[in-house]
């Protein structure tokens, strides 16, 4: 039976769990109060970082699910997106509008991804 590796795990949740070649990040945001094309960016790289501590990278990303307090930011998001992501490596996606968990967060991203 595989382990299960819980990465940054807090008294709530964990920011990424790994079981069986696969990996699942916990909904990140970015800097409340910022703009949303800063946060996406922190967002990215906090994906990046915690891929990268489960064994994997951008390339294996499966899904992603993207919530923006405020649907009329989708073009600003998706072009830090766009330039994010990897071509020909594009993972399934939905995005929608969500009250998010405090007024100053206008992005939250969760991503589920295999392990290289």
């Amino acid at each position: 039976m595989a382990d299960i590796k819980r990465i940054e795990c807090g008294a709530r949740m964990s920011e990424a769990v790994v079981y069986n070649g696969m990996i699942w990040l916990a909904g990140q945001v970015g800097e409340p109060g910022t703009s949303v094309a800063e946060q996406t960016k922190a967002i990215l790289a906090s994906v990046d970082r915690l891929l990268a501590e489960a064994g994997s990278d951008k390339t294996r990303i499966l899904a992603a699910q993207i919530w923006l307090a405020d649907i009329a930011d989708f073009a600003e998001m998706n072009a830090v997106w766009d330039a994010w992501v990897p071509a020909g490596n594009c993972p399934a996606r939905a995005t929608g509008e969500a009250k998010l968990a405090a007024p100053e967060y206008k992005v939250e991203i969760i991503i589920t991804a295999a392990q290289a």
